[in-house]
């Protein structure tokens, strides 16, 4: 961080996906304490409440194979133009969802930021899923499974178009991490973009700190810094339960808290969203409180 101000942006979007309840991750985490723990840091924090989102029961999907795309592009342009005013600020932007397809707005945001200062960024996307679908290659049509094709370049106008530069990442600045869970149909679209996919196979073998040490190098590889986009799912289901789509063999604890301080020791990082979180699906709020304590660490919190 390269600043002492933290803005809280909620994103109650349940659109993406077919499983309801993401919408209340926002509420969740500030249930769970998230000023008081960002403040403990010596941060200063505003809450900027949420961004609106059309709520399913009101609008039809249309296109089976792009669900509420519309909806979903309206509410990462309005995203991406509150994320580039909280940069303007010169605060931190804090992103909390609400189903991935949030990143799109996100992203948008602080690339075309710093696009308008001739600068590009990277972005880590640590996920259960490879998020890489395409409306052709989506065997649901849940738009969560698309953000990532689309910062880099793939699929819908509506969204591959939402900020100022496209694609908003370059894929050799781009790195997944954690990914476990691939569609047989999206796996094309992962291995012909050259995109860097550390899955957890690679994470056993190598081990977390190596892995965040190349992607970090990746990510910063002629940037001005990098983004990370946190899929609370990416987490095994011990550490957060209440997600959108569980997916055993995730990071543990200590794994998980280590992509956190990496980032933050790295001192390149951008803006930071947490996704997916379902209290609906949760224990007393674990994965929220999880998620807020995930949050400390890339802002900086260590144990000495």
């Amino acid at each position: 961080m390269t600043t002492r101000k933290v803005s809280a942006l909620g994103v109650p979007m349940d659109l993406g996906g077919g499983r309801r309840g993401v919408d209340m991750g926002p509420s969740a985490m500030r249930i769970a304490g998230l000023e008081r723990a960002v403040r403990s840091l010596g941060l200063d924090f505003e809450d900027l409440g949420n961004v609106a989102v059309d709520s399913p029961e009101r609008r039809d999907p249309r296109d089976p194979q792009a669900r509420f795309l519309n909806e979903i592009a309206a509410c990462c342009r309005a995203l991406r133009q509150e994320v580039e005013d909280v940069l303007s600020a010169d605060s931190f932007p804090l992103v909390i969802g609400g189903d991935h397809s949030i990143a799109v707005g996100t992203v948008a945001g602080i690339s075309s930021h710093y696009h308008t200062r001739d600068q590009r960024i990277g972005l880590i996307w640590f996920d259960a899923h490879s998020d890489m679908n395409t409306p052709e290659t989506s065997p649901s049509g849940n738009i969560h499974g698309m953000p990532l094709a689309s910062i880099l370049g793939f699929g819908p106008e509506e969204l591959v178009q939402c900020g100022t530069r496209t694609p908003m990442v370059d894929v050799k600045n781009a790195v997944l991490v954690g990914v476990r869970s691939v569609d047989p149909t999206e796996r094309g679209l992962v291995r012909e973009s050259g995109i860097r996919c550390y899955t957890m196979r690679e994470v056993d073998m190598l081990g977390m700190h190596r892995v965040m040490k190349e992607a970090i190098e990746i990510a910063s590889d002629g940037t001005v810094g990098f983004h990370l986009s946190f899929d609370l799912d990416g987490t095994d289901p011990s550490v957060a339960p209440g997600v959108g789509t569980p997916v055993s063999g995730g990071t543990n604890y200590r794994e998980s808290h280590l992509v956190m301080e990496m980032a933050a020791a790295s001192k390149k990082l951008l803006g930071l969203e947490m996704t997916e979180i379902n209290p609906i699906l949760d224990d007393r709020n674990t994965t929220a409180r999880a998620a807020v304590e995930l949050v400390m660490s890339a802002l900086g919190k260590t144990i000495l």
